[in-house]
């Protein structure tokens, strides 16, 4: 996606044309960049993209194939993104807005794990691996598979390999001592799956920063790329309502309605538009 001319990349038309891509289609590291640009008009995101085609060459560079093996592709992303390039997890300002932007964390060196693991996976994907993210709750974790077998990577600590043993471990760390494993905590995530956790980072330290129209902005720029996701429009209704922006709100939850599957939801939904009609008379 070319940049539109002197005034800087045309972010939001970028993020409007994944919505009619299929998801294996989108480029995740270039749309990451794109959403992270929403904040930063005007700046050129070339250097990035640069950073990006170097951080790829230096992993294949780091690849030994005739020693090819899960443990050899995990070697070379970690000797390449956390040892060579100094990239690390963010533990003394975790919750810095900075660490959900990929273009500060290029800028910085670190980050969440979510914007971490999308580095791993643009590497790993430059090179046609077989690398996701997965719905792990709380705690964005990639998984690397070769030949039937599967490895499973924490960028945020260094890309370090996690056993069943780390993942129960974590899971109740984050949910409590009575959380156990289920398949869904192993099921991959989809580049628009991503993108989203990414941007609800930004927009959860927003709202509790109660920078409410700021964290509204960031919902409404997940749907541009994400118009198809009914729990958006519903977060878009409830933060125009708490605005006072009530034609917004009454047109989002109206968007909701349409795209909810559940009957219960459906009805849930259709409570809060007769109150925001309500309110508007």
């Amino acid at each position: 996606m070319p940049d539109a001319g002197t005034a800087g990349p045309d972010h939001k038309a970028a993020l409007q044309r994944l919505a009619g891509l299929d998801d294996a289609d989108i480029d995740l590291a270039n749309a990451a960049l794109h959403l992270a640009g929403r904040d930063r008009p005007g700046v050129s995101l070339a250097r990035y993209r640069e950073h990006l085609a170097e951080l790829a060459d230096a992993v294949s560079g780091a690849f030994a194939e005739s020693a090819d093996s899960l443990a050899a592709r995990r070697h070379a992303l970690v000797d390449t993104i956390h040892g060579a390039f100094g990239y690390t997890g963010d533990r003394q300002t975790y919750d810095d807005l900075q660490n959900a932007s990929l273009m500060r964390v290029i800028d910085r060196r670190k980050g969440l794990p979510i914007a971490l693991g999308i580095l791993h996976i643009h590497c790993g994907r430059a090179r046609g691996w077989d690398i996701c993210g997965l719905n792990f709750p709380g705690h964005f974790l990639i998984r690397i598979e070769l030949a039937g077998s599967r490895m499973i990577l924490d960028p945020f600590n260094g890309g370090a390999e996690v056993t069943v043993s780390d993942l129960r471990d974590l899971l109740k760390a984050t949910h409590g001592a009575d959380a156990e494993l289920a398949p869904e905590h192993y099921a991959p995530a989809g580049n628009r799956e991503i993108l989203i956790r990414l941007q609800n980072n930004r927009k959860i330290r927003l709202l509790k920063a109660n920078q409410v129209a700021d964290g509204l902005a960031a919902v409404e720029d997940m749907l541009l790329f994400a118009p198809g996701e009914p729990s958006l429009w519903h977060e878009a209704g409830v933060l125009n309502a708490h605005l006072g922006n009530l034609r917004a709100a009454l047109m989002s939850f109206e968007h909701c309605h349409d795209l909810t599957d559940s009957p219960a939801d459906r009805a849930r939904v259709a409570g809060l538009i007769r109150d925001i009609r309500g309110r508007m008379n």
